[in-house]
């Protein structure tokens, strides 16, 4: 068991929701101002000790904790084991363990804190799109990739990225209205896994698609159209590198981005059905052409 206690100088106690450390942890259920003021900030906020471990894990960085007392027992290894906060804008002192009463912490985040503990961490910078899929494989270069244009559900970014590490997609990169895949709930649903696969946000849409095709991928627009093959004859013949490309909830792919795909795929249904729900269709095509 780590040295760690509530005695622990970096351990510091709380009690009014409204301290300027604690400013991190502000509003965590207000969607649009996390989504706008994390990315702006360079951190997120990673929730429950398993998802936080995975994060370390990664070789992200923290900036804080926030915990009620019992927690600290669970997550004592892992904080007695971290350096002073050395990340680039970071304060070169020990990383600061904020513990407070339940009712404080609830006061402060806006939910009751029922997994245990929050840390705040520094968000890494993202790798440019070749620099990301050159590094897959080893450096052999990814030969399956995921594309995300306009997902707005955070669950839904989540539940994509399981899918993503289970099924062996070698990187994620998403379109610039895509929501954040280090949102908190994003991660949560996510299972940390959001930290396992290589991922980056596009900086053009869809001219991306153009980037991707250039790196020698075949684009695969995952859409309803006359002219759509089934994933089954994918299957069949697959390319050497495919990009699957998975379209907004409600509309789907924009015109843009399925006139820059090589071709429209669409899944087998049965029963009258038509669609799936996007992080659903997204384990299916990930499992029918993952590499063998």
């Amino acid at each position: 068991m780590g040295a760690v206690s509530s005695e622990t100088p970096h351990v510091v106690h709380v009690t009014d929701p409204a301290d300027d450390r604690l400013a991190d942890y502000n509003r965590l259920t207000d969607v649009a101002l996390r989504s706008k003021h994390e990315p702006e900030k360079g951190l997120y906020i990673a929730e429950s000790s398993t998802v936080i471990r995975r994060a370390l894990a990664a070789g992200h960085r923290p900036r804080s904790f926030l915990m009620a007392e019992r927690w600290l027992d669970d997550l004592a290894d892992d904080i007695a084991a971290l350096p002073v906060d050395d990340a680039p804008g970071g304060t070169g002192e020990p990383v600061p363990v904020y513990v407070g009463a339940p009712d404080v912490l609830e006061a402060i985040t806006g939910f009751h804190l029922h997994r245990g503990a929050l840390a705040a961490m520094h968000r890494p910078p993202l790798a440019t799109v070749h620099d990301l899929l050159s590094a897959a494989r080893g450096g052999t270069g990814a030969r399956r990739v995921a594309v995300l244009e306009d997902i707005v559900d955070h669950t839904n970014v989540g539940a994509i990225f399981r899918s993503a590490a289970a099924l062996g997609v070698d990187a994620v990169l998403v379109s610039p209205r895509c929501a954040d895949p280090l949102y908190r709930r994003s991660v949560r649903v996510s299972m940390g896994t959001v930290f396992q696969v290589p991922w980056t946000r596009f900086e053009t849409w869809p001219g991306g698609l153009d980037v991707l095709r250039g790196e020698g991928f075949v684009v695969a627009a995952l859409a309803l159209a006359d002219d759509a093959v089934s994933l089954d004859d994918v299957v069949a013949d697959p390319p050497e590198r495919l990009a699957l490309v998975l379209g907004t909830e409600g509309d789907g792919l924009s015109r843009g981005a399925i006139e820059a795909a090589n071709q429209v795929v669409t899944i087998p249904m049965a029963g009258g059905v038509d669609s799936l729900n996007v992080a659903a269709a997204s384990a299916v095509a990930f499992w029918a052409t993952r590499v063998p």
